[in-house]
């Protein structure tokens, strides 16, 4: 096992996971429009990488279902009606524990200081942590938050804050978390080691190597 002198989480797919069936949710958000869907939750979750900045969840929406209307050759006006439509079926209290994530952010807090970097904004993010009853289990959170400076990952801003605030080097920490893109790309580029936790689907060719792989968050106590 390394010793690290913190470890810290993804939170969306990583600790907590929705509750909420996605294809119903995508298939209500349609039928309250007058659009014909035209993708699906995983394209839905694909063209996520491609996006920019944003600091609300109604501008990332909008931003997400333009990018996949344009994927579709689908006029991206309909992108407006779709993410209101979307948010207000979207439930973020509406969330669980992913297997083996709470006795691993147990076992973490047990070893030292833990952070959270996570790519959502603070409103919708604090909900979830709030739901899960853990909201004051971290050192430090860190949000999206363009206007303050912090990008989403894999920019390096919110690895950044998270160290600055726990005041420890990139070689001392580890982060968890189970984009490759997103999470292990940011981990790579900050210095810090990374432990991808595998989310069980289809993942496109990258140059983006963990220093570990997880199957679950069960097995995390055999690194750290």
């Amino acid at each position: 096992m390394a010793a690290y002198d913190a470890i810290c989480f993804d939170l969306d797919m990583t600790l907590c996971e929705s509750t909420q069936n996605s294809a119903h949710l995508l298939e209500s958000t349609f039928d309250g429009t007058d659009c014909e869907q035209f993708c699906t939750p995983a394209e839905l979750r694909a063209a996520v990488s491609d996006l920019s900045s944003t600091e609300t969840a109604r501008e990332f929406y909008d931003a997400l279902f333009t990018e996949v209307a344009q994927r579709a050759d689908v006029d991206p006006s309909v992108a407006p009606t779709l993410a209101s439509e979307y948010l207000e079926r979207q439930d973020p209290t509406a969330v669980q524990f992913r297997p083996g994530a709470k006795a691993a952010l147990d076992h973490a807090i047990d070893r030292g200081q833990v952070g959270l970097i996570t790519n959502g904004g603070r409103t919708m993010q604090t909900r979830k942590l709030r739901s899960l009853g853990i909201e004051d289990a971290f050192d430090v959170r860190v949000f999206t938050e363009p206007s303050a400076g912090i990008s989403p990952k894999p920019s390096v801003a919110p690895f950044e804050r998270a160290l600055g605030e726990l005041d420890v080097a990139p070689d001392a920490a580890i982060h968890v978390g189970d984009s490759l893109h997103a999470d292990i790309a940011g981990a790579n580029a900050m210095g810090l080691d990374s432990a991808w936790l595998d989310p069980g689907r289809d993942t496109s060719p990258n140059d983006h190597e963990p220093t570990y792989e997880l199957a679950s968050l069960e097995s995390l106590a055999t690194i750290v």
